[in-house]
């Protein structure tokens, strides 16, 4: 199964987010973004990709000393950003050094289970809005996002969450994300 380490916002903060970003998709060039559900939103902090389910034990019990070791944080949406003019994301305020040191508890924890990951860099938190296959001026969705400050709350858990991935060839099909297992901070 395909999985990641991630931290999920709360309904509340999703709800401000989405009334920030519902006027984006008017602006001129988001036809050409696949903007991601407001389900799926997430701030991942390890990706494992394809993990053998002969190892969930053992990556849960790893996961679990992980989030028992770090100690809960606050958090915020903040702003927002872009990866070469195919990803727009939202970033995150508060917290970062708690959350960054939760992330790299969460690569370890995998790298021990012997799951290979990719080559370790710096961690930067960002929730994915939208994507393009081909690169887009993103300036004005980033422009429109400089000043948004999300509401506060306080993280209190590292969720490992199961990725299906949409079906070629299906317009408008989302990945499909589950909750596999979540282990309370502190």
């Amino acid at each position: 199964m395909r999985l990641f380490a991630a931290v999920l916002p709360p309904g509340p903060a999703v709800e401000e987010l989405r009334r920030a970003v519902a006027p984006l998709r008017s602006l001129p060039g988001a036809d050409a973004l696949r903007w991601t559900a407001t389900a799926g939103w997430h701030y991942t902090l390890a990706f494992l990709g394809e993990v053998d389910e002969e190892l969930l034990p053992e990556l849960s019990e790893r996961m679990g000393r992980a989030a028992h070791r770090t100690e809960r944080f606050g958090l915020r949406i903040h702003g927002g950003g872009r990866f070469d003019g195919r990803a727009l994301w939202s970033g995150a305020a508060g917290g970062l050094d708690a959350m960054r040191l939760l992330a790299e508890r969460a690569d370890a924890a995998a790298r021990r289970t012997g799951i290979p990951m990719e080559e370790h860099r710096r961690y930067a938190p960002h929730l994915t809005l939208a994507r393009s296959r081909v690169k887009v001026d993103l300036t004005p969705f980033t422009e429109a996002l400089d000043g948004f400050e999300g509401v506060a709350w306080e993280v209190g858990e590292l969720s490992l969450v199961r990725s299906d991935l949409p079906v070629d060839g299906v317009p408008g099909e989302q990945p499909r994300y589950e909750v596999v297992r979540a282990w309370g901070l502190g």
